[in-house]
């Protein structure tokens, strides 16, 4: 058999279905005793011992109000701001303290209804 080259082993490659791949990708790796998950680790970190786990930096936050202090109708009036709520949803809301009142919002975001929250007298924490 004539050994194939890069091309055209990428040619036969794109003509197969993704069943027919995964199946070779199988036999590929029972043949030859690797796994498609081991060559990701081996490209890991270089020579110097274990690297510490890389944490991703987060693209979303929660805004949870955590008390109401000493200006409930204003925290309620910033809620309501905030979001879409009606004023009786506001109410229950910041009366049912510790409850998120944004969720999955970015940076900027969270951090300028923290603020207005702040401001009103409410405790506030960004998760």
């Amino acid at each position: 058999m004539a050994k194939l080259t890069q091309d055209e082993l990428l040619a036969q490659f794109e003509e197969m279905t993704l069943i027919e791949l995964s199946e070779f990708v199988k036999a590929f790796e029972e043949k030859f005793d690797v796994t498609a998950a081991a060559a990701v680790a081996v490209a890991g970190p270089a020579v110097g011992g274990p690297a510490a786990p890389v944490e991703e930096e987060k693209d979303e936050f929660d805004v949870i109000l955590t008390g109401a202090g000493d200006k409930k109708i204003q925290v309620i009036k910033v809620v309501r701001e905030l979001t879409s709520l009606g004023l009786k949803e506001a109410k229950d809301l910041v009366d049912g303290t510790p409850k998120p009142v944004l969720e999955k919002v970015n940076k900027e975001a969270a951090d300028k209804a923290a603020e207005a929250l702040k401001g009103a007298g409410a405790a506030v924490e960004v998760k």
